[in-house]
């Protein structure tokens, strides 16, 4: 059976947490940011954690690889 190849750019967005938990990072965080209040740009550095069924099941299937951090 052949390696699965491994979509990138899932692979740079996602990581699981020590609990396995599928996390995320928010959209938007990489430039047009002096025009965000700092609160707003605080809430860029946080991973907030993916709910839906679907998403979970697309990334598991884009980057079967992902390591869990333990």
């Amino acid at each position: 059976m052949p390696k699965i190849k491994t979509h990138k750019a899932t692979a740079k967005r996602f990581k699981h947490s020590g609990r396995g938990k599928l996390l995320r990072t928010k959209v938007g965080k990489s430039h047009l940011r002096r025009r965000k209040s700092k609160r707003v740009k605080r809430m860029f550095d946080e991973m907030h954690e993916v709910t839906t069924p679907g998403d979970i099941r697309r990334v598991r299937r884009l980057a079967p690889y992902l390591k869990k951090t333990r």
